[in-house]
């Protein structure tokens, strides 16, 4: 498609075959490859002269394409400019008052903030207005998300048994449309709300679904963490030589995907273990140069855990 467009020096065909490339490279786990679509597709777009391509899309580019760049940057180990590109997605869609890329920004929105673990009054907010809209205009697979991320929001908050049932509902809900590219992550947070239920029986099960669906669909950008929480269920349980093996196998996805986020939590779950073994350098040795290549988000819970760590070490 991009070089169809490129020989007809169809402008607006090169916007869309960047994010279409974009997003499924995303959902590759390429994301170095991944935020250079995604960026050439939001410095190609003209508000004048593509205005009429949301007509052809369904939603605006622009939003879409910022949106799923928030989620690419984070991965790739920019918390805040993740963020920062995900509010402005929001922003920019309620601009437009147009409902669709404000669902499909407000999924995606909700989706980096429970990826990162922060921000609870933000999130619930995100989540409740997807929500609404996807209810007022009867978008079945964003009102579906907005479920899942309806019940991650009362786990977290300590409701686990409603957060379970709303994540359970959802998840069945999203199947129901055909789509099946975030289940993965879905299972993951259904996984660990059973986790903190105690019924880890459940969340392995979830866990090994998921993976069998990357490696069925090629949808690895959540590979490295589903191995890693396989892993922690794994060393809760005692199990420790699995559980370090699934943490190695985390850290080799994301150092071969360039996700510093997914190196810097494996790097972070393999130290803390060999600490715990009386392995203190090599332990140190591992997550120091991880956790020294960041510039941002210091305060972000991924860069606090890791600090500790360390800290625990010296």
């Amino acid at each position: 498609m991009l070089r169809l467009s490129r020989e007809r020096d169809d402008s607006a065909g090169i916007i869309l075959s960047h994010f279409s490339f974009g997003s499924t490279l995303m959902f590759a786990g390429r994301f170095a490859a991944s935020r250079s679509n995604l960026e050439e597709a939001l410095a190609l777009y003209d508000p004048i002269s593509h205005r009429s391509l949301v007509q052809q899309f369904v939603v605006h580019p622009q939003v879409l394409s910022g949106a799923f760049l928030g989620i690419v940057l984070f991965c790739l180990g920019f918390p805040k400019r993740g963020l920062a590109q995900s509010n402005a997605a929001i922003a920019e869609a309620q601009r437009l008052a147009h409902p669709p890329s404000l669902a499909s920004s407000l999924s995606l929105g909700a989706a980096l903030l429970s990826l990162a673990g922060a921000n609870a009054v933000l999130g619930e907010w995100i989540v409740e207005r997807l929500v609404a809209i996807a209810g007022e205009q009867a978008f079945p697979l964003w009102r579906a998300q907005g479920t899942i991320y309806r019940g991650w929001v009362k786990v977290k908050n300590g409701d686990v048994t409603n957060g379970i049932s709303l994540l359970s509902s959802g998840s069945a809900a999203y199947r129901a449309t055909g789509a099946e590219a975030w289940t993965p992550y879905q299972n993951a947070l259904l996984a660990r709300a059973y986790e903190i239920a105690g019924q880890a029986e459940k969340a392995s099960a979830l866990l090994e679904d998921a993976l069998q669906i990357v490696e069925r669909t090629g949808a690895r950008w959540y590979e490295a963490e589903l191995n890693r929480h396989k892993g922690q269920l794994l060393l809760r349980q005692g199990d420790t030589e699995p559980a370090e093996e699934l943490y190695r196998k985390a850290l080799r996805i994301a150092v071969e995907q360039k996700a510093k986020l997914w190196e810097l939590r494996a790097a972070t779950s393999l130290a803390r273990l060999w600490g715990e073994q009386g392995r203190r350098t090599v332990a140190r040795d591992l997550l120091a140069p991880v956790y020294g290549w960041f510039t941002e988000g210091f305060d972000t819970a991924d860069l606090k855990n890791a600090k500790a760590v360390l800290h625990e070490l010296s």
